[in-house]
């Protein structure tokens, strides 16, 4: 039964990052990664709008209460090591000259069933 349930999911989590790539896109970002793991952490979705960098977590839950609160400071510790991690990597790779401005921050998008998406904007 335990199984069953961590199937279920992880094909909900997979659907709620392909919506909010959506809403993202719609909204203008351009989405550079998606489930991006380090060995610091993982992050959901990494997009870029201009010269800003922006680091999503995604929350699906049954109401909007639920899916804002169910982020924990542990959560928030380990993306922000994750985007760092990516920063630094930029700024050490080939293509840094295209990241001079190094702007970047942390989002978050809540989905629930049969809702429009939230988009929360500096989350952290």
């Amino acid at each position: 039964m335990a199984k069953q349930s961590k199937k279920k999911a992880y094909k909900l989590g997979h659907y709620a990052e392909f919506f909010a790539t959506l809403i993202l896109r719609l909204k203008g970002y351009s989405i550079v990664a998606r489930r991006y793991k380090t060995k610091v952490g993982e992050i959901d979705i990494i997009a870029r709008k201009g010269a800003l960098t922006i680091f999503c977590e995604v929350k699906a839950r049954d109401d909007y209460s639920k899916a804002a609160y169910s982020l924990s400071q542990k959560q928030i510790n380990r993306i922000n090591r994750a985007a760092e991690y990516y920063m630094a990597h930029l700024k050490s790779g080939p293509d840094h000259n295209n990241f001079e401005n190094n702007l970047y921050r942390c989002d978050m998008i809540l989905i629930i069933p049969w809702r429009w998406p939230v988009h929360i904007k500096n989350a952290w």
